[in-house]
């Protein structure tokens, strides 16, 4: 009976061992033992204004996302729309949200205090951005910058902007900020944290240094043949610090980055 109860045993093992991770059960990346699961969240719309006009604030019954179930209890998923897309990213609940749009591209703002159109500039503190630039219109020269310091493998375009001698080449410096941490999946995606009170890849987007990190992820995309750039930004408070790696990782599913 000993031997059969130990036979049996190593089978279940290799088993284990065998089956694919997508059918285990998923854990916090921060070594939790909280499972994530698909579950509906809290739905905000927020305005938009740019070349356009205003657009209002979308609709919906709800969000389904990847959340361990005390996360879940915490954030909301806010968008907002324009006349040619929408963005959408997890945030706490109760905070409120702005989103603009051009030539250049994208924004889209969530913050705890109040956000509109005239006071994007004034923020600061706890602060979940993100954004769109398109490399075919003026959104190009954010773009060139930010593929000079972590797309090494999109030099050329880098290279093109440059060239033109619209902006001086000093705008564009090659290689990472020096206190950033870069995380990259493949060649065009990239997970950084930017430290507290420092320039980086975090502070590119208009989101002034203070004394908390920021963390976020960029990648480069194509439409046809027309390159552009997606960032997300999200600084939190200790007390929301923990939400960041889920945030960030549902933004990535709605993204589809690797």
């Amino acid at each position: 009976m000993f031997l059969k109860k130990r036979f049996l045993c190593r089978i279940l093992v290799a088993f284990a061992i065998w089956l694919p991770t997508s059918l285990l059960a998923q854990t916090k990346p921060d070594g939790t033992n909280a499972k994530t699961s698909v579950v509906r969240v809290p739905f905000v719309g927020c305005p938009s204004n740019g070349q356009g006009g205003p657009n209002p604030a979308p609709k919906r019954a709800g969000k389904e996302v990847v959340l361990d179930a005390g996360a879940a209890r915490r954030l909301a998923y806010y968008e907002s729309e324009s006349s040619s897309s929408s963005w959408g990213v997890l945030a706490p609940r109760g905070w409120h949200c702005f989103g603009t749009y051009g030539s250049a591209g994208t924004s889209f703002t969530v913050s705890p205090y109040s956000v509109k159109y005239d006071n994007l500039d004034t923020l600061n503190g706890p602060f979940i951005k993100v954004t769109q630039l398109s490399g075919e219109t003026s959104g190009r020269f954010r773009v060139a910058r930010v593929i000079a310091r972590v797309f090494p493998t999109q030099k050329a375009f880098a290279d093109g902007v440059i060239k033109e001698g619209i902006e001086p080449a000093g705008d564009f410096p090659f290689g990472p900020y020096p206190t950033d941490t870069l995380k990259y999946h493949g060649d065009v995606t990239v997970e950084f944290q930017t430290p507290a009170s420092t320039e980086g890849l975090g502070t590119e987007f208009g989101l002034p240094p203070n004394d908390q990190p920021i963390n976020g992820v960029a990648a480069i995309k194509w439409d046809g043949e027309d390159i552009y750039l997606v960032c997300l930004t999200v600084r939190l408070m200790p007390d929301t610090r923990d939400l960041t790696t889920q945030i960030i990782q549902q933004f990535e599913r709605d993204q589809e980055l690797p």
